[in-house]
């Protein structure tokens, strides 16, 4: 009869597989529908065909353990204490400290990539705000000129989003940008700390009182797709939500300049 380590083998073999396949197969994720959906969706992937991995080894264990070391017909007591085996403690530390390191460190990759250890543009956005500390969130590198960027000023309070253009004069209570085209906004809050959270693009930022942040994105499939407030601002946080419509270029400046003040 053959040894049961040698049992191991397929077993796990099969537990990778298979997790393997349902990572790469099944997404949980909403649509893709900025620069850095793709990027943040490695670093999900990998983190869900780990959590796989897991879930299936444990359960199978605990079913097996089930059956092995059920009570046998007149056995009393619980049977002998696992107790002083080296060998098993050194497994369960270096695995899984193996497992947090790499995935740490490609946690680190993947923020780089999106713009998060960027420092700030240092364009016309930023220069008016000499006398405030700005807190960068997500800020990507394009190959465009900074200065071309869209700024909207983004004001979170208890229970709302309001979204200034600066460039129009004119506050809306929708965020529309432009498709293909990295937008600048400056967000702060009026009350309590907020969250700028939209799941479609994989970006999400505090927004901290007395701490203006400038947050950099670039949407890549027109639509329209939901702000949510991610972090519990007070009673009626669950319902603090507004809307971004991602245009064409030709739709998008239609809509500005219907709602831009006019110059007397």
């Amino acid at each position: 009869m053959l040894n049961k380590s040698y049992y191991l083998i397929p077993i796990i073999s099969a537990i990778i597989s298979i997790s393997f396949w349902i990572g790469f197969n099944i997404n949980l994720l909403p649509e893709e529908a900025s620069i850095n959906a793709p990027i943040y969706d490695e670093l999900f992937r990998i983190l869900f065909i780990i959590g796989l991995i897991l879930f299936l080894g444990m359960t199978i264990l605990v079913i097996y353990s089930l059956f092995k070391f059920r009570k046998k017909t007149g056995e009393i007591g619980d049977g002998i204490a696992l107790e002083g085996d080296l060998k098993l403690e050194i497994i369960w530390t270096i695995i899984p400290s193996i497992i947090v390191l790499i995935v740490g460190l490609y946690s680190y990759n993947i923020y780089d990539r999106m713009g998060g250890m960027n420092e700030l543009n240092n364009h016309h956005q930023i220069k008016n705000l000499k006398s405030e500390k700005i807190w960068a969130g997500i800020n990507q590198v394009s190959n465009t000129n900074g200065t071309n960027n869209p700024l909207v000023e983004v004001s979170a309070m208890q229970f709302a989003f309001l979204f200034n253009y600066p460039k129009g004069d004119f506050i809306s209570g929708e965020l529309h940008v432009p498709v293909d085209k990295t937008i600048s906004i400056k967000m702060e809050s009026k009350d309590v700390i907020h969250a700028f959270w939209i799941p479609e693009f994989r970006i999400k930022q505090d927004i901290i009182p007395g701490q203006p942040t400038i947050l950099n994105f670039t949407p890549t499939k027109v639509g329209k797709y939901p702000i949510i407030c991610a972090e519990l601002c007070g009673p009626y946080h669950g319902g603090m939500r507004a809307s971004i419509v991602v245009e064409d270029p030709s739709d998008y400046e239609e809509w500005f300049n219907e709602n831009k003040k006019t110059e007397v």
